[in-house]
């Protein structure tokens, strides 16, 4: 993981087991004291979190061009706040009180000079078109421009099919922008990719102010969601969610039911990929969103350590994404809800976070996501479809590194940014109080690579 601070089972373990051993009275008697709480942020932001870059603000757009170089063209909905933006920000991390939308184009280095997966940051500006992402358009919308750009998109690929992405915590919005705009070119997926962003700050202590700002979202993705039932030009809609997206996503969904009686028709497929969510507040959530024309897929691992430790900081509710679906009371509960289940506990990696295993090889990941484009169930083929994963999973000699694995040709599982910040770089940003109560757990986490 270039750069990414990634914690053994060992010291992952010594890390939740803290607060039994290091306890004081007041930390007993007040839940987690200071220094845990901002252990299981930082364990958290560890695992969850998205790569930082050493480039940033690349959203200014270039005519540079390059031979076999390729163009991915997203439209976005923010709950992002451009009030005080730099150049090539566009959109900021804090919270805007009306949604916001852009068109942005990306150009891709020509396939021979990348990775499937990987999102190949600019080194410094402006970008080389030929080894790395490029932005080519960077376009703010009004609302009266949003229907027609979407139209032109639609007519412009030949299909009636959006694809909404919903990324998770700490992106920044360039982040998700140039990930979603990978995911779209590697898997290939014949769909208007839609961005739905929300005012994640992008900072690793920053978990608590994402989780609201996830909540704070979920009106706004309802909004996008009705409009685009409501368009006859648009015949299908499609979600993946990742990690704290899907917490918007599934809030969204629910409302949406409510308020409609039923989720529209139009509402072919949802993808909940690793959700970092309550299992009881799910079951609450699922019970009340009628979708007998929707497809839900789910995709667990029971070793997750990622989940484990949000579990952990979460008080110790099982977190959807590392349920066992063969366990009751869950079995009952994804099959009265009709979702179709896809464990990935048994698939190998060498990941030791196992938080990345839909995307451990990119053949695994691109055989799993263009069957869900092509509106396919996950299970359709039967047990045909895991021996399939298994063989590409047993012959795959290398495993791609955590940070591109968590993004990689999908449309199943996606964080952002590429990794070129040290975790020290991160801790500078929340201040030297911080940093020292940091510090100060190094007894635990010795040292993060």
């Amino acid at each position: 993981m270039h750069g990414v601070a990634t914690l053994p089972e060992d010291k992952l373990k010594s890390a939740l087991e803290y607060r039994s051993r290091s306890a004081t009275p007041l930390e007993n008697r007040s839940g987690f004291g200071p220094r845990p709480c901002i252990l299981m942020l930082l364990v958290i932001g560890t695992l969850l979190g998205a790569c930082g870059t050493s480039v940033r603000d690349v959203l200014v757009p270039t005519q540079a061009m390059a031979p076999g170089t390729s163009e991915v063209e997203l439209l976005v909905a923010t709950t992002r706040s451009s009030k005080g933006a730099k150049v090539g920000e566009m959109f900021t991390g804090e919270r805007a009180h009306n949604l916001s939308f852009a068109h942005i184009a990306v150009s891709l280095p020509p396939d021979s000079q990348r990775k499937i997966g990987d999102v190949q940051w600019p080194a410094r500006l402006p970008a080389d078109p030929s080894r790395e992402f490029v932005t080519t358009r960077a376009d703010a919308l009004d609302l009266p421009m949003v229907s027609a750009h979407l139209h032109a998109l639609l007519a412009k690929s030949g299909e009636r099919r959006v694809l909404i992405f919903v990324h998770g915590y700490n992106n920044r919005f360039d982040e998700a922008v140039y990930r979603f705009a990978q995911i779209m070119h590697d898997s290939r997926a014949k769909a208007v990719p839609l961005l739905f962003t929300w005012p994640s700050r992008g900072k690793f202590f920053a978990y608590p102010y994402d989780r609201e700002s996830a909540t704070y979202s979920r009106n706004a993705l309802e909004d996008v969601l009705q409009a685009l039932a409501k368009d006859p030009r648009v015949g299908e809609i499609e979600i993946l969610a990742h990690s704290m997206g899907n917490w918007v996503a599934i809030e969204a969904l629910r409302q949406m039911s409510i308020r409609n009686r039923g989720l529209p028709k139009k509402i072919a497929a949802v993808m909940l990929a690793a959700p970092d969510v309550d299992i009881d507040v799910f079951r609450t959530q699922i019970s009340d969103i009628k979708a007998a024309s929707t497809n839900f897929s789910l995709f667990v691992s029971q070793d997750d350590w990622a989940l484990a430790a949000s579990q952990h900081f979460w008080g110790n509710v099982a977190r959807l994404g590392a349920i066992n679906p063969e366990a009751e009371p869950y079995r009952e509960l994804l099959a009265q809800e009709g979702i179709k289940v896809f464990d990935l506990t048994k698939l190998k990696s060498d990941d030791e976070l196992k938080h990345s295993k839909f995307a451990s090889s990119p053949e695994v990941v691109r055989l799993i996501g263009e069957r869900l484009v092509e509106g396919q169930t996950i299970d359709e083929d039967g047990p045909e479809l895991g021996e399939r994963i298994g063989r590409v999973a047993a012959s795959t000699g290398t495993t791609i590194g955590a940070a591109a694995a968590l993004a990689i040709t999908a449309p199943l599982t996606a964080v952002s940014g590429s990794a070129h910040e040290t975790l020290g770089d991160r801790l500078t940003e929340v201040g030297d109080d911080v940093g020292e109560a940091v510090r100060s757990t190094e007894e635990v986490v010795p040292q993060v690579h």
